[in-house]
C-alpha cells in the first residue's frame, strides 16, 4: 500500500512489545482495509527486546508501515507526541501496543471525528468489561473521579489508548508528560468537541505492562493543578479576518 497520501494515521506506542507486534498488526489492517488510506506508525519507545526486528520484518512486506525509534524512554507521552508529529494524516488513531485495545474500534472512532465536520476535535474510547484486577479498576475509578471533578471534562476514562483526533489540534496543545491523559479537558479547552465510543475491554496478548504502575494509574498532582491552570487562564481566541487593499 502506498503511503504517499494517507489521510489517516495510526499510533502505536511500543516498549519490549515484540511477541505482540505481529497479532495487533494483523488486527489493524483488517479493520481498516479497504475504508482508509492510511498508515501505521509504531514508535519504539527504547525497547531491548526483539520489537525493532519484529518491526523491520513486517516494514519489508508493508509499505505503509513506519518504524520510529527513540534512543531511550521516553514514556508513553512522548512516544504519542513523536507519532503524531511524523503523521501524514490530518487524522490520527492511537492504541496500546499490548493487544488490549482492538483495533476493531478503529473505524468508529475515525469515522467519528470525521463526522464532526471540523467541530470534533477528539473521539475517546471509553471502556467497558475491564480486564484490569479489582485493584487496578478501583484506583482507575478514583483517579478518573478526582481528575473530572477538578477539570470537568465530561470524561469518565481518560486512560484508554483509543482515541482518535485531528492532528493539527493535537499538535496546538501545550506538551508535557502525561498529555495523553488529559486530551479531553485541553482540547475542550481549545474550543472542540469531543465524541465518545464505547470500547470492549480485553487482556493483553503476550507479556506485562512496560510502562510503569505509577505511569498507567496515578494522575501527577502537579499535572492536574497546572492543567486546572491552564483551562482557567485560556481566554477566548480572537475571531481573525485578513483585510485585503
Amino acid at each position: 500500500m502506498s503511503t504517499s497520501q494517507p489521510s489517516v494515521s495510526i499510533v502505536v506506542p511500543v516498549r519490549n512489545e515484540a511477541d505482540n507486534i505481529a497479532p495487533l498488526i494483523a488486527e489493524i489492517t483488517a479493520a481498516l482495509d479497504g475504508r482508509w488510506a492510511y498508515e501505521i506508525i509504531y514508535v519504539n519507545d527504547g525497547s531491548t527486546d526483539a520489537t525493532g526486528e519484529r518491526l523491520g520484518a513486517i516494514m519489508k512486506q508493508r509499505s505503509n508501515l513506519r518504524q520510529l525509534r527513540h534512543a531511550r524512554s521516553g514514556g508513553q507521552s512522548a512516544a504519542v507526541r513523536s507519532g503524531v508529529r511524523a503523521a501524514r494524516g490530518e487524522i490520527v488513531a492511537t492504541l496500546d501496543g499490548d493487544g488490549q485495545n482492538n483495533p476493531a474500534f478503529l473505524p468508529d472512532l475515525i469515522a467519528a471525528v470525521e463526522k464532526g465536520a471540523g467541530r470534533v476535535g477528539l473521539a475517546a474510547g471509553q471502556r467497558v468489561g475491564r480486564k484490569d484486577t479489582g485493584f487496578k479498576k478501583f484506583q482507575s475509578r478514583v483517579a478518573n473521579g478526582v481528575r473530572n471533578a477538578i477539570l470537568k471534562d465530561g470524561t469518565r476514562d481518560t486512560g484508554c489508548g483509543l482515541k482518535a483526533f485531528r492532528r493539527d489540534v493535537f499538535l496546538m496543545l501545550p506538551y508535557f508528560d502525561g498529555l495523553h491523559r488529559f486530551l479531553p479537558a485541553l482540547v475542550r479547552r481549545e474550543g472542540y468537541d469531543i465524541a465518545y465510543v464505547d470500547v470492549i475491554d480485553r487482556p493483553r496478548h503476550s507479556g506485562v505492562s512496560n510502562y510503569g504502575f505509577f505511569d498507567r494509574l496515578w494522575i501527577g498532582i502537579m499535572d492536574l493543578v497546572g492543567v486546572w491552570w491552564l483551562i482557567r487562564r485560556k481566554k477566548p481566541t480572537p475571531e481573525v479576518t485578513e483585510v485585503n487593499a
